[in-house]
């Protein structure tokens, strides 16, 4: 399939996979890597003591009977003030198994929905003079992709991560870094056609 390559004054187009361009949408298999890719994020750390690993509490407070106060049989129990927990929560993974074939489909199924929808954006290069956040904004502004873009670049670009710092919608990201969650965060997405050449080869 082609795609529109845009530059200033001029649109041509170019010739890309459709292994990767052209999938079929399949939502099931795109919510389930993106769910197991924020899954892996989370840290899985939570962890409470229970009534047996709190301190204290090895003797009785007082007598079962005769004294006229409910029977408690330690100051340790869930129901005191300082006690342990009734379910005390344990450090888990939360990662789930995505094997390598389903998550490379799920980015052509992403990337081929883009497309289709005419949200991915081809251009020769994204090259700055400086590292200036206006300088960002003015080439943005002249592909006409709004102001929420993933900026897909064949490698990392000091100046271009310089200038979309201050850009809360805007990431740059080279195409080793691509994940599903920020395909899927992003309105649009414009990509070097140096990144949609290692984006094939990356996907084949």
């Amino acid at each position: 399939m082609k795609l529109k390559l845009v530059s200033k004054g001029a649109q041509s187009e170019v010739q890309v996979s459709d292994e990767t361009f052209a999938r079929e949408y399949n939502e099931s298999l795109v919510h389930q890597v993106v769910v197991a890719y924020m899954n892996a994020g989370r840290a899985g750390t939570k962890r409470q003591k229970s009534r047996a690993e709190v301190s204290g509490g090895g003797k009785k407070p007082w007598g079962q009977k005769g004294t006229g106060q409910a029977r408690a049989g330690s100051i340790r129990s869930p129901i005191w003030v300082g006690g342990g927990k009734a379910f005390a929560a344990r450090p888990r993974d939360y990662s789930q198994k995505v094997n390598r074939k389903m998550y490379r489909a799920a980015l052509q199924v992403m990337l081929s929905e883009l497309a289709r929808q005419e949200r991915l954006s081809v251009v020769n290069g994204l090259e700055l003079e400086a590292p200036k956040t206006k300088l960002l904004v003015s080439q943005l502004k002249d592909l006409g992709v709004g102001d929420d873009v993933l900026v897909l670049v064949e490698a990392h670009d000091e100046k271009l991560d310089l200038a979309s710092r201050n850009l809360p919608y805007v990431n740059v990201l080279p195409v080793s870094a691509v994940d599903p969650v920020s395909l899927a965060r992003h309105k649009n997405v414009v990509a070097t056609v140096g990144a949609v050449r290692l984006l094939e080869e990356r996907l084949a």
